[in-house]
């Protein structure tokens, strides 16, 4: 996984990313000069010498940002080396020569991930703004070096595996798990809530571009099954069986919004078979009285 993180705003907004990733300089981090800083003093230095670029920054408007921070991820049990390893070959070839970086390997968690936090401004004066095709070739481009380091490793588009819901933002996650409810949250269970108490099923029109997306996918899957049916190999034959497999094994076209309704249905008919049981129970003791 590549993934844009967020973007840090101003000085005191790249400083406490700059902390939060090393975890107030408690661990290593890997410079695009290939040094490696650690403790509160490498930290401070980093932080200084950032501050000191944004000051000379005169052309970046109040909102500009003064980094673009990624998380490059991978699933639990990869091998973490060649996990660091890889984000920094991937850190040299995409902004090396242009850009300067800070790159920090998180172990804490069962996904062994780097995160990479990429000054905006570059050395020839242009800004980084990566748009969706620039993402899908950094997650290429990654995918490639870990293949070089014998990590099984490849970039494929969300929608192509099936899965419609997008990934939620890391500052959601952390609040989500600080037990504070997101705006987002909120007013999406406040939505889906006035639909179910309502008995209204609102349509939204991405939902229908959604499913016929995804229908489209599935039904060129099944085409090249079909294709490779038709082959007189018998590795064709089994390759065709393995693609018709994972069509059916994709997940069900499910938005954001289907999941939090089906969830709030579920705890209302829960409720519903609570209170049904309250009132048998309670008959029952006032049998038992008389």
């Amino acid at each position: 996984m590549v993934k844009i993180t967020g973007r840090t705003k101003g000085v005191a907004h790249l400083k406490s990313h700059l902390a939060y990733i090393t975890r107030n300089g408690e661990l290593e981090a890997d410079t695009e000069q290939g040094a490696t800083l650690a403790g509160r003093s490498g930290l401070k230095d980093l932080q200084q010498r950032w501050e000191d670029d944004a000051g000379l920054d005169d052309k970046r408007r109040r909102d500009g940002s003064l980094s673009v921070n990624i998380i490059l991820s991978m699933p639990a049990g990869t091998d973490a080396v060649a996990v660091k390893d890889s984000a920094r070959a991937f850190a040299i070839e995409t902004f090396g020569y242009n850009h300067d970086y800070v790159f920090v390997q998180h172990l804490d968690d069962k996904h062994p991930h780097v995160h990479l936090t990429v000054r905006s401004l570059g050395h020839g004066g242009k800004r980084l703004n990566p748009r969706k095709a620039d993402l899908q070739a950094w997650r290429e481009r990654f995918a490639g070096e870990l293949r070089l380091r014998g990590i099984a490793a490849e970039a494929t588009p969300r929608r192509t595996r099936g899965r419609v819901r997008k990934a939620d933002r890391g500052a959601v996650l952390a609040m989500r798990k600080r037990s504070i409810t997101p705006d987002v949250d909120r007013l999406a269970r406040k939505e889906v809530l006035s639909e179910v108490r309502g008995g209204r099923n609102s349509k939204h029109p991405w939902d229908e571009q959604i499913k016929s997306r995804q229908d489209a996918i599935r039904r060129r899957y099944l085409d090249y099954a079909a294709e490779l049916q038709r082959s007189g190999a018998a590795g064709d034959h089994e390759l065709a069986r393995q693609v018709r497999q994972f069509v059916d094994d994709m997940p069900a076209i499910e938005t954001r919004r289907h999941a939090l309704k089906k969830e709030l249905s579920e705890l209302a008919s829960s409720r519903r078979r609570d209170e049904k049981q309250d009132r048998r129970d309670k008959t029952r003791g006032d049998e038992r009285i008389r």
